[in-house]
């Protein structure tokens, strides 16, 4: 079995920059992001990590803006863009690694791994999920904001090898990692913890600990996990959790300071990536004949913010 000895972190937000510096423990690591400002902070000054605890480490990594400046002949490349800059992420990707190199995801959402898939192919694919979770707190700093596993599958198109040369690395790196047996059940678990946490944070403007304290938010992330289990059982998809409301609660609770992805999105006026979540939810549904109101309104509603950020009144304005 080959080491990972070479990997490029293709999407370098909180989540990107937080792996990147953490994998650099134990690989030689680029991080590739079309982030200016962010990426000159890292190369000047390093990843600032700020933990918890308020400690801050810096982690010097190789950072761009722009891939034909990285070498070529990676091993790994982990993509951790937005779920709509996927197809061109996989593209950089085919550009940057060995001929038999592999790609993993990280993403939020459902679809990633299949559009990875359609440039690389699926034997050279993995998808993950993890339990960290990371705040963008300016150019080159993250907070880390939660801490757990990882977990990584292959699908039937990938060897096995291919799955433990991943985990060993992440392992080397500190990282606890486990193989997920079953694919369709990993990206479902994840992308259920997303539809009730990120939508609801980033109407509310809250960090995820206050869905788990206030009785009038706890009702509305149910009925959206509620909507979300029941076209998964549609599907067949039997999800890695018994009780998927009380899941969703514990990760808002593990993750309290954190501010979920589509939060940073919201507050900075970008991009959502509601489409490849709880839109992903109303569409395979509506396909089956499943109703899935409170996720159409939460989409709907983050769809408008996306459309209204030039008009946004904020404080006394």
């Amino acid at each position: 079995m080959e080491t990972i000895n070479r990997i490029a972190v293709i999407g370098a937000g909180a989540m990107g920059s937080l792996f990147g510096a953490m994998l650099s423990a134990a690989a030689e690591v680029v991080l590739i992001d079309p982030a200016r400002e962010h990426m000159a902070a890292i190369r000047r000054d390093g990843v600032q990590i700020e933990s918890g605890d308020g400690s801050l480490r810096s982690v010097s990594l190789t950072a761009t803006t722009d891939p034909s400046q990285a070498e070529t002949g990676f091993d790994l490349a982990i993509v951790m863009t937005k779920a709509w800059a996927t197809r061109e992420a996989a593209r950089t990707a085919r550009s940057l690694l060995r001929k038999d190199g592999l790609a993993l995801t990280l993403q939020n959402g459902v679809g990633n791994r299949e559009m990875i898939a359609g440039v690389l192919g699926p034997e050279r694919v993995l998808a993950g999920v993890t339990a960290h979770g990371g705040t963008l707190l300016g150019p080159g700093r993250v907070r880390h904001a939660g801490r757990g596993p990882t977990r990584i599958a292959g699908g039937a198109e990938v060897p096995e090898a291919a799955a433990e040369q991943v985990m060993a690395v992440f392992r080397a790196a500190g990282i606890e990692v486990t193989l997920a047996e079953n694919l369709d059940s990993t990206i479902w678990g994840k992308l259920i913890v997303n539809v009730g946490i990120n939508a609801l944070t980033a109407l509310l403007r809250v960090p995820n600990g206050v869905l788990a304290e206030a009785p009038r938010c706890e009702r509305i992330l149910a009925q959206a996990v509620a909507e979300a289990v029941t076209v998964a059982e549609a599907l067949g998809i039997s999800l890695p959790y018994e009780d998927p409301v009380e899941h969703v609660k514990t990760v808002c609770r593990e993750t309290a300071a954190n501010r979920s992805s589509m939060l940073q999105d919201v507050l900075r006026g970008a991009r959502t990536e509601v489409d490849v979540i709880n839109r992903a939810v109303v569409r395979k549904g509506a396909a089956m004949g499943i109703s899935t109101p409170w996720n159409q309104f939460l989409s709907e509603m983050i769809e408008a913010l996306e459309a209204t950020p030039d008009h946004r009144i904020n404080g006394c304005d």
